[in-house]
């Protein structure tokens, strides 16, 4: 067996190959150019992880950082870096002194009410995913937690600092189901290390939360009912509160940027590794 054989072999068994891919690896071995085998690999073994993963798709909610269902009030200089909204209700109170960037105020309109209905259909779909590990009565602080799915029966604290390492997948997920409330202690954290993204993490919270003051939580919190914010806590994420009132103090809200879907990633580096072959052959 020669070696584009064997190259076409060892991937077959993975999953079932384009069907230019036999003559791609023939011409790879009649050019033998690393960069050419490179982005085979890349678009061949990358896919089945890509699959793997499936993005929440937020859809009109997405630009929000801060989106509440009866009133948004606010105390301070707080700055909210995308749109704020507020459906069915109308009030948004204190700003400013409050300010939005890259963003726009949307009050009981079209376009707040479509936010609104985006937003519970994804609270939704994370309350009925299966979780990968019970913390129920467990305090989230002081943990490394690896991606996947964290279930609370009801209440979930978090005192201290809590890390959501990636093991460098730029796409891995960390879903957090609470039957109940999220609460943190004064000045917790949460930290992102190994490729862990904030766009990927996401807090579904069956009542409220309280964030206390100097707090940093990381992904997108959907509440059923109310959010409250101690005086300069900081989201790198979104605050959205289903039915109810959202309470800013000092805080800083920034929706975090997008993050690829998995297939475009994988074709990405698939286009480079080619594009970077080519300009080597000339």
């Amino acid at each position: 067996m020669d070696r584009a054989s064997r190259v076409r072999a060892s991937f077959a068994d993975r999953l079932p190959a384009p069907a230019w891919w036999p003559h791609a690896l023939t011409q790879l071995e009649m050019r033998r150019s690393p960069l050419l085998l490179l982005a085979g690999v890349v678009l061949v073994s990358v896919s089945p992880w890509a699959r793997a993963q499936v993005p929440v798709d937020l859809a009109s909610a997405a630009t929000y950082a801060v989106l509440g269902s009866s009133t948004v009030t606010n105390t301070g200089p707080t700055v909210i870096d995308g749109d704020l909204g507020v459906s069915p209700g109308t009030a948004y109170t204190r700003f400013p002194p409050g300010t939005v960037i890259n963003g726009t105020i949307h009050a009981s309109d079209a376009a707040s009410s479509q936010a609104m209905t985006d937003a519970a259909a994804v609270y939704n779909r994370l309350a009925s995913e299966t979780f990968t590990q019970d913390l129920s009565g467990q305090d989230l602080g002081s943990r490394t937690l690896t991606p996947g799915v964290y279930f609370f029966s009801t209440t979930a604290q978090l005192t201290g600092i809590l890390t959501l390492d990636a093991g460098n997948d730029p796409n891995a997920r960390f879903d957090f189901r609470i039957g109940s409330t999220l609460g943190s202690s004064v000045g917790s954290q949460v930290v992102l290390i190994d490729g862990a993204q904030a766009a990927n993490v996401y807090w579904q919270v069956g009542t409220s939360m309280t964030l206390l003051s100097s707090s940093l939580l990381k992904g997108t919190v959907l509440a059923s009912s109310s959010i409250v914010m101690g005086t300069g806590a900081t989201v790198d994420g979104r605050l959205i509160a289903l039915n109810g009132a959202i309470t800013l103090d000092s805080n800083d809200v920034t929706v975090p940027p997008a993050i690829p879907e998995p297939a475009a990633y994988a074709a990405l580096l698939a286009a480079t590794a080619l594009a970077l072959a080519i300009r080597r052959r000339r």
